[in-house]
Order: structure tokens, then C-alpha cells, then sequence
């Protein structure tokens, strides 16, 4: 199912990328790491109908904790 959200997605405007973690050791905990222009696009993709009747199929033991991060610099350590 990620993968066909993913490619929804990828068509939306200000997308510019995403990334699946999972855990390692058998864990089933998954993050998702998607990069976009602004919070603005992201909204409007995620309030969408398509991608919110798309969310709906998802078994209803999925546990979703949406939030919006920025990259923060650290000198000589991470770039911005």
C-alpha cells in the first residue's frame, strides 16, 4: 500500500522525495521520511479526497503520527 501512496504522491505538487524505514530486528514499526517544498503542498496533498479515501483502506491496527519536521544545521556535523 505505501507504494501505490508513495506514487500518489510522487505526482502531487511540491513533493520532492520520500524514504521507508523500517525497524530492524523483526520490529513492525515503519517511518516514512518525505522531503517537500513546503508544509503547504504537503497539506494539500494529505487533506486531498483521492489520498484521504486512499488512507481509509488501511487495516485499522495501522497507527499513523503524522508531523512536519525541518532540518536543522549543525556546524560540521549535518548540512542544512
Amino acid at each position: 500500500m505505501w507504494a501505490d501512496d508513495a506514487a500518489f504522491m510522487k505526482q502531487q505538487p511540491g513533493f520532492i522525495s520520500t524514504q521507508l524505514h523500517r525497524g530492524t530486528a523483526g520490529s513492525t514499526t515503519f517511518v516514512n521520511v518525505a522531503v517537500w517544498e513546503s508544509a503547504q503542498a504537503l497539506g494539500r496533498a494529505f487533506g486531498s479526497p483521492e489520498f484521504q479515501a486512499r488512507a481509509a483502506l488501511y487495516p485499522g491496527s495501522t497507527v499513523a503520527a503524522p508531523h512536519v519536521f525541518t532540518k536543522v544545521a549543525v556546524p560540521g556535523i549535518c548540512t542544512a
